[in-house]
């Protein structure tokens, strides 16, 4: 079997594409539910009916399960989950994590995991939490590398997994992905994240994942270890994410934990359920709370608003809106807003990947000025042909004496009116003007002159933002408007 990935659709460094594992398909950006099978609150074969393609389970489990290890070796994975779609399974490297060693070796987890008929194979990586200092760091990464090049040797055939480590080290990171990417891998996990989720240090995992990303194929489909809240979801998938996995929906369940895309509520504080799930429109909160069924019924709900946002999330790449979604989802908490803002410092780096044309562009306040789109914009605008005198008018009209005359747009800037109606400048909404676009729009007016220093260049502009131009662009002259 082979692991191959196809992208269909782009936007920022989000993908909607094609994973085929052997004859089998998923679409992404997927969810894989974590399924434990000595407990199953959704059966697998619901999962599937839900519009679950893949799914995760720890080998580990299984191995050391008296009840289903022998089953899974004689019938196989998918008889026992009672699952068409794609099974991949984690090696015990969670437990490792939990409890500092397990019972088995890298080579006995491969072979166990092959035997049974896993569809995508994990070897025994290291994970290295945050905390652990450089040099153990580069020593478990070794490990770790070490791992797979044995499982590369041993199981030829096998649709073995890269996982990228390296703990919270940007460098190590960069490094593993490039040295997992040298051993041929084309599915990648990035590991040991979950105590940065857990701790909502959302501004590292940008971070750690966009270092990883860094050093991997843009050919790569990438696996976020454990993550798997909806809240979150979007800004992953910006960063470049495709695979997800995640026992959120079942581990809040048995919390009495009520998962919705702006954070986690405690169900018994529930008096009404604010979602459109079979389980909330069939349920009022009182009877979900008292229900036999209620840690069923609350996992149902919360799988079902993950799948949801997963959906929601390959619309808005194939629609060119992720950005949109990833600020309204990051504003459901501080600390994904601070992701939000490390990510948007990474601008640079994802606008390559970028798609060009988009349906619209929404301002949402300062942040939308470091989106990918002005970033780009602001790049182009020295193409733009120019005469000798240049007026640059925020009022869009025409004054004699110049031999080009341009509009304002913020937080792009200046624009012929030949493309006017042309993305980014035709399909971008903003609100009444404000310093920030206005100052981001001149930056644009800095490098269109940076690209005509033949040319001479006027700004014509209202009171109230000519100190402003001034300052921002010291090399053109101010003119203002008559009021």
């Amino acid at each position: 079997m082979t692991i191959t990935f196809e992208v269909i659709h782009k936007d920022i460094g989000g993908r909607v594409g094609k994973v085929k594992v052997g004859s089998k398909t998923v679409r992404t950006p997927a969810l894989l539910p974590v399924v434990n099978p000595h407990l199953p609150l959704i059966t697998p074969r619901e999962m599937q009916e839900m519009g679950v393609e893949a799914l995760i389970t720890n080998a580990y489990i299984f191995n050391r399960s008296t009840e289903f290890r022998d089953k899974a070796l004689a019938e196989g994975l998918h008889a026992v989950l009672d699952f068409d779609g794609v099974i991949m399974t984690d090696s015990g490297s969670f437990q490792l994590s939990v409890y500092g060693e397990v019972e088995v070796s890298n080579e006995e987890t491969l072979a166990f995991q092959q035997a049974i008929g896993s569809e995508i194979i994990v070897p025994l990586d290291i994970p290295t939490p945050p905390g652990t200092d450089r040099e153990t760091a580069r020593q478990e990464l070794a490990v770790t590398l070490e791992r797979m090049r044995e499982g590369q040797a041993l199981f030829p055939d096998a649709n073995l997994a890269g996982p990228v480590q390296g703990g919270i080290y940007t460098d190590l990171r960069r490094e593993a992905a490039a040295a997992v990417q040298d051993l041929g891998f084309t599915f990648c996990p990035i590991g040991a994240v979950v105590p940065l989720m857990e701790s909502y240090r959302y501004k590292e995992l940008v971070q750690v994942v966009l270092a990883a990303k860094s050093g991997l194929s843009p050919g790569t489909c990438v696996h976020l270890f454990g993550a798997g809240h909806p809240a979150m979801l979007a800004l992953a998938v910006a960063m470049g994410c495709d695979f997800f996995d995640s026992a959120a929906y079942a581990l809040f369940a048995r919390e009495g934990r009520y998962i919705t895309t702006h954070g986690t509520l405690k169900v018994d504080e529930l008096a009404e359920l604010p979602c459109a799930c079979r389980v909330c429109r069939s349920h009022t909160a009182e009877e979900l709370k008292r229900s036999p069924e209620r840690e069923r019924l609350l996992a149902l709900h919360n799988l079902h608003v993950t799948l949801a946002e997963i959906a929601r999330i390959r619309q808005a790449v194939q629609d060119g809106t992720l950005w949109e979604l990833v600020d309204e989802r990051c504003r459901s908490h501080p600390r994904l807003l601070a992701g939000y803002r490390e990510l948007l410092r990474h601008a640079e780096e994802l606008e390559p990947a970028d798609r060009v044309s988009k349906r619209r562009f929404f301002y949402r306040g300062s942040e939308s000025c470091r989106r990918t789109e002005v970033l780009r914009y602001h790049q182009t605008i020295p193409r733009i042909s120019l005469g000798g005198r240049v007026l640059i008018s925020f009022d869009g009209k025409e004054v004699p004496g110049f031999d080009t005359v341009l509009g304002f747009k913020p937080p792009f800037g200046p624009y012929p009116t030949g493309l006017a109606e042309t993305f980014p400048v035709g399909q971008s909404e903003i609100p009444d003007w404000d310093e920030a676009m206005v100052r981001s729009g001149c930056a644009g007016i800095r490098s269109l002159m940076a690209g005509h220093p033949e040319s001479w260049f006027a700004v014509r502009c209202g009171p109230a933002w000519a100190p402003v131009v001034a300052e921002e662009v010291p090399g053109a002259e101010v003119q203002r408007e008559q009021v």
